[in-house]
């Protein structure tokens, strides 16, 4: 929009987000977003990514945004909305469902119920171990099974004390991050792939990645 006062200025805050995108870093000190009314789902949308993903949760959080260069408003509020209700937090997750919303179709998203969960965190944890979790109810039912629960409510604060789940949710936006750049992964290959994130997760110095690369090199191929 054009103003013909002297001295104003009138900023279009979605013509900014495509810098903003590449310049995370000034998001909070970005004139163009000051004053900008959105619905207070998007303040928790962000307070949540930030929480899980640290300063690529504001990067997802500026994707998200990003959905009104399409999209209007109110149907991208709903899909908030919606992804807050089911514990879907993340870019993919809202865009999936402001699509289903647009194309008056049902969601696709992961079954996450206790029905689902308790198997298969019994398959994998040891009984009496220590578990933390989000406040997604699909986990209520630890609370009543062999494991000492711990949960973390993202709404009111993102961490007490040594409860956290911060180390598992970054590995897995960066994973996301990384396998997103191949347009799809074979199902078949797909633990090989999730394999190399966890070890550049876990070996986040380019120079110990090399360096264990030269040494498997001169192990397994002479």
């Amino acid at each position: 929009p054009r103003s013909y006062d002297r001295a104003d200025f009138v900023f279009d805050p979605i013509h900014y987000l495509p810098l903003l995108e590449q310049k995370i870093g000034a998001l909070d000190q970005a004139a163009p977003l000051v004053g900008w009314d959105l619905p207070e789902a998007f303040a928790t949308l962000r307070r949540l990514l930030e929480a899980r993903m640290g300063k690529a949760g504001k990067r997802e959080y500026v994707q998200v945004l990003r959905l009104l260069e399409t999209f209007d408003l109110r149907e991208l509020h709903g899909a908030v909305r919606d992804a807050l209700r089911l514990g879907a937090i993340g870019y993919d997750a809202v865009k999936h469902l402001l699509l289903c919303r647009i194309e008056r179709r049902p969601p696709r998203l992961p079954d996450a119920s206790s029905a689902t969960l308790l198997p298969i965190i019994e398959g994998k944890v040891v009984p009496d171990s220590i578990v933390y979790s989000d406040s997604w109810r699909g986990y209520n039912v630890l609370d009543v099974s062999d494991f000492h629960h711990f949960r973390i409510n993202h709404s009111k604060l993102f961490a007490d004390k040594q409860n956290h789940i911060n180390g598992i949710e970054n590995f897995w936006n960066q994973a996301k991050r990384h396998m997103r750049k191949f347009n799809g992964v074979p199902k078949t290959h797909f633990s090989l792939f999730l394999k190399e994130c966890e070890w550049r997760f876990n070996n986040s110095d380019p120079s110990v990645q090399l360096s264990q690369l030269r040494q498997w090199v001169r192990t397994n191929m002479g």
